[in-house]
């Protein structure tokens, strides 16, 4: 583990594999930690690929900002990060909030994304009603803790059949959840809640794309992917069975089938 201080807080992060390999860049989801992308990691690294997974400020290991963190300042981080790592363009991945992030990263630094990974997430700005939730969950959380949050929701993070079946995934999940600073979760949830709209940016991507979800995703759909999928068609949709938010932590196999075999048909070969 490595840190770098970005704009006023450390940010800790990982980076693993060949520095020559294929830079990919895998940014986690509320309310977790670069530790989810573990399998991912191994597989890529496997491959001769290089994976930088950080802990997004206010998770993991890294400081915390009391007030909003929006989607952008995210955003700026991780081109900071890239900067630091002397990478000029990656395969920018990630899941649930991480994704949308990978949306803005494509929004705001068009030119520092050679390729899109997108899992379990959604495109549309919030709702009115999704902002008065987010902003009542952050202050739940500040009051509360994060332990109730997390056992009201491992049934929906997993697939519900996977959190007897698969245990120790299970754990895994729930001991990040219960580790995020709330202060931390709060300030990325009033961020959140005043995302914008990606449908916009993601029409006009150009570079290769994979959408993954998981075929019992509670949080974001299938129907979700089918609809940004509809907006980049020539990107390639997988849906993978036996898993609901997190099929990289639930289904490795399936999910690391699907993005090696994208990186070295649709990435590998560009310029």
């Amino acid at each position: 583990m490595t840190s770098i201080v970005l704009r006023g807080t450390t940010l800790h992060f990982d980076d693993a594999g060949p520095s020559a390999g294929l830079p990919v860049l895998l940014i986690h989801g509320h309310p977790f930690n670069r530790t989810l992308w573990a399998p991912q990691v191994e597989a890529l690294v496997t491959a001769g690929h290089r994976v930088v997974t950080p802990d997004l400020r206010g998770y993991g290991d890294s400081g915390v900002d009391a007030g909003p963190v929006l989607l952008a300042d995210f955003a700026d981080d991780l081109v900071g990060l890239l900067d630091h790592l002397g990478i000029d363009r990656a395969v920018v991945g990630g899941v649930s909030m991480g994704g949308q992030i990978a949306m803005e990263l494509q929004r705001r630094h068009t030119d520092r994304v050679r390729a899109l990974v997108l899992s379990d997430t959604s495109a549309p700005a919030e709702t009115d009603e999704g902002k008065a939730f987010r902003n009542r969950l952050a202050d739940r959380l500040l009051a509360e803790g994060m332990d109730g949050y997390a056992d009201e929701v491992i049934g929906k993070m997993l697939a519900d059949y996977n959190v007897m079946a698969m245990p120790d995934v299970a754990a895994h999940v729930l001991r990040m959840m219960r580790a995020t600073d709330p202060r931390g979760a709060a300030a990325a949830l009033r961020g959140r809640a005043e995302r914008p709209d990606y449908r916009d940016t993601l029409a006009a991507v150009q570079s290769p794309v994979l959408i993954v979800v998981g075929a019992d995703d509670a949080f974001t759909p299938v129907a979700d992917a089918e609809a940004i999928h509809g907006l980049v068609p020539h990107a390639i949709l997988t849906v993978v069975e036996g898993a609901g938010h997190l099929p990289g932590a639930e289904q490795p196999g399936r999910f690391n089938a699907a993005l090696l075999d994208f990186l070295a048909t649709h990435v590998a070969t560009r310029s």
